[in-house]
């Protein structure tokens, strides 16, 4: 069973998720999955995204791969921003734990003057990012 953590009634988190998740996931209403961990980061275990998007496409649900390592770069920020602006709603984003997830949707936020509100809403979901606040 998916843990998926709800940011906003828009974006919510989870740590990585199998193929046999997409059910519940689909069924939950969400319309987009993203995911944000590379295939391998895990080992030979870890789901792999291919199987992951079919099953997600069968139940009509959206897929976007959009991997990264370690902290989100800029560009990773602008098209993870991009990605959520044109994503049908809601949308599921997962990696190894959900904490990259977060802070890239955090960062793709931030000088809006609702660094507070980020923070509070990724807190409310079981993730501390005060150590990006000043970047929010």
């Amino acid at each position: 069973m998916a843990d998926i953590r709800r940011v906003t009634d828009a974006f919510s988190v989870s740590p990585q998720i199998s193929e046999q998740d997409v059910e519940e996931i689909a069924a939950a209403g969400f319309k987009t999955i993203i995911v944000n961990r590379p295939d391998g980061e895990g080992g030979i275990e870890q789901p792999r995204m291919g199987s992951i998007r079919a099953k997600a496409e069968t139940l009509g649900l959206a897929f976007v791969a959009l991997p990264f390592s370690g902290a989100p770069t800029p560009e990773i920020v602008e098209r993870m921003g991009n990605i959520l602006n044109e994503a049908p709603q809601p949308v599921l984003a997962y990696c190894r734990t959900g904490t990259r997830c977060i802070t890239a949707w955090a960062l793709t936020n931030a000088g809006q003057g609702m660094s507070q509100e980020i923070v509070d809403a990724a807190a409310a979901a079981g993730y501390d990012l005060t150590s990006i606040e000043s970047l929010l």
